[in-house]
């Protein structure tokens, strides 16, 4: 397995361009079921989380042509509704099929689904949700079974919380549903407005997106369509915490509007992080203080400071000053970093979802073994402020979600490289 090494303690400087938002870009590559027209994706990051996803449309007869960040799918009929489990055990967002050949075909038999192991993340909300639509679930063998009496009838659906997975697949699903599909308690991250985004230039009728209140009327048929995925804003999150924890003045482009804002708004609370908006599609980031401000954060649904950068913060808090309190409110097992840190010489204590951070003026570089893809950055934030010698281990975890991470960084004046395994 392929390693990452890192001399620690150097400023970052330079310019890090964005790559495209994984978590967009899986739920559009899913919705290109919903037709059999050409899909033409372009900013797609090359990760294997989308490699994982163009493997499965495969599966399900869909002609796929890559090159470079773009990517065009046209969706035939499968010769069967399955989604195997070797093709959906290694990412969780595979699920996202199950709305599309619902709604498209009457029927799917896909896997219970993997991923990081973050949490119980349970399928339960998708699959009631589901059912009041009309369609008649089993679970046997590993897989979900699902059929359609005739067509996916449109309902109101309550989420019981603010499920982007099930948020998404319901969205999907009722595009091409009978009637009027209101979801209330909706998730509201970007991703899922670029998903409608994407859906309504496909001929879909959306509105409410980016409210707790969307509403789908469905229609017969969709259309292809060309789309630019968004920026990825947890990427971005990232390099703000590893510049604010390294110091370094950094440009970060190929954003756009939203995203940018976004990111002020969520980072306006680090004082020791400087943020110049320059224009539509870049900000400039400057943090020259070497001893920085503890804070206390708790993980919220969008627009709440995000639980895929909560290992990014423990890690850059571990040099802070004074004490931070970090409560993760999402998912009941994402501390699995905390261990490594405390190899790395932090002072960190667990108390139920909390953690509790005592900042020291120095951490030390070691052997690492990485748990899952955040904790994946984490570690590296954490190697590139310590001092000495970092080796991060199991780094395939890193290559679903961050696009040439070290290579970028390297650029950036990190002493970081990948030793192949």
């Amino acid at each position: 397995m392929d390693k990452i090494e890192i001399f620690g303690g150097k400023p970052l400087v330079g310019t890090i361009s964005i790559s495209g938002a994984k978590n967009a870009a899986l739920p559009i590559m899913a919705a290109s079921l919903l037709t059999n027209n050409e899909i033409k994706l372009s900013n797609i990051p090359n990760l294997s989380d989308i490699n994982s996803m163009l493997k499965l449309l495969k599966s399900l007869n869909s002609n796929i042509c890559k090159k470079s960040e773009k990517v065009i799918i046209k969706s035939q009929k499968p010769k069967s509704n399955f989604a195997s489990y070797e093709l959906v055990r290694k990412m969780r967002a595979s699920f996202l099929v199950l709305g599309p050949l619902l709604s498209r075909y009457g029927e799917a038999k896909v896997s219970l689904p993997g991923g990081c192991a973050i949490g119980a993340r349970p399928i339960d909300i998708h699959l009631k949700s589901f059912e009041k639509m009309g369609v008649d679930f089993e679970i046997k063998d590993g897989y979900v079974i699902g059929k359609v009496k005739k067509n996916l009838k449109g309902a109101q659906i309550s989420l019981p919380f603010k499920s982007v997975g099930a948020t998404e697949n319901l969205l999907m699903a009722a595009t091409l549903a009978e009637g009027k599909t209101i979801i209330v308690n909706a998730a509201q991250e970007p991703e899922i407005i670029d998903l409608g985004r994407c859906l309504k230039l496909m001929g879909a009728k959306v509105s409410g997106l980016g409210t707790s209140k969307i509403i789908i009327r469905g229609v017969k048929k969709l259309m292809g369509c060309n789309y630019k995925i968004m920026p990825d804003r947890i990427e971005a999150g990232t390099y703000l915490f590893a510049i604010l924890g390294c110091s370094g003045s950094v440009e970060l482009v190929n954003l756009n509007n939203e995203v940018i804002q976004n990111l002020i708004d969520t980072f306006a609370q680090f004082k020791d992080l400087d943020l110049l908006k320059k224009d539509n599609t870049s900000i400039f980031v400057k943090s020259s203080k070497k001893i920085f401000e503890s804070v206390n954060i708790k993980t919220l649904p969008f627009p709440g400071f995000p639980t895929d950068l909560q290992a990014q913060l423990s890690a850059v808090m571990t040099r802070a000053k004074g004490t931070s309190i970090i409560e993760e409110s999402i998912f009941e097992n994402r501390f699995m970093h905390i261990a490594e840190l405390r190899r790395m010489g932090a002072n960190i204590l667990i108390k139920g979802s909390r953690v509790i951070i005592k900042g020291k003026k120095k951490i030390f570089g070691a052997q690492l073994m990485a748990t899952d893809l955040r904790a994946s950055s984490s570690l590296i934030i954490a190697g590139l402020m310590a001092e000495g010698k970092t080796t991060i281990n199991r780094v395939y975890h890193l290559d679903r979600g961050y696009e040439k991470i070290e290579k970028k960084l390297s650029k950036c004046n990190a002493n970081i490289k990948r030793i192949k395994g």
